[in-house]
């Protein structure tokens, strides 16, 4: 016969786990988005770690998105890297955005490397963020990634197909930008649940 034990008493012996209690956030970078900042833990990126962008497609938002992390970086004269970015950077739209170009990498690879020089530069300890637009990587490289930030203490961003949604990533924060109407939402965010609507982006 089972013994009937109160809420109460599991509680008082630390059985049962409060969700959202006594959870140490980690610190985080503003994204330069105030609604956004809002919903994520620390209020921003989350430092030394993986931030993955769903996209519908390549250039559907991604760096309007990112825009206000990466001016203020290489403001501050820190280094921000692209490997293989799926389209050339237009350098007065850049400039427009406020990013100093003086610190902006462009790291040509193909597919093949990519994955590695994403890796190799968030390692590095010597880049502020790190943008890849990987098209095929699965569960064992996304851990990479995540374990090289964390390694190298970098802002890592992943921009991928929103057909990944509804697959497990071990980043720490995965984000769906929806082209229209133009609004992000947050699917998940480590040290708290998502955000329950989405996010307008001006």
């Amino acid at each position: 016969m089972s013994a009937v034990v109160s809420l109460d008493a599991l509680l008082q012996q630390r059985r049962v786990w409060k969700g959202g209690a006594d959870i140490a956030v980690a610190p985080a970078q503003p994204t330069g988005h105030a609604q956004l900042d809002a919903v994520l833990p620390g209020g921003g990126w989350p430092e030394a770690a993986l931030s993955e962008l769903l996209l519908a497609h390549p250039g559907s938002g991604e760096l309007q998105l990112l825009w206000p992390t990466l001016a203020r970086l290489t403001r501050a004269r820190e280094r921000v890297v692209l490997v293989a970015p799926p389209f050339i950077p237009f350098a007065p739209a850049w400039l427009q955005a406020g990013v100093d170009l003086r610190w902006l990498v462009l790291v040509q690879a193909s597919e093949k490397e990519a994955l590695w020089a994403a890796e190799q530069c968030l390692r590095s300890g010597s880049c502020a963020a790190v943008l890849c637009w990987p098209e095929r990587i699965n569960d064992r490289g996304l851990r990479r990634l995540q374990l090289a930030a964390a390694t190298g203490e970098s802002l890592g961003f992943a921009c991928r197909s929103l057909r990944e949604a509804d697959n497990p990533s071990p980043a720490a924060l995965r984000l769906a930008l929806d082209a229209w109407p133009r609004q992000v939402r947050v699917l998940k965010s480590r040290g708290a649940m998502p955000a329950a609507r989405p996010l307008a982006l001006g």
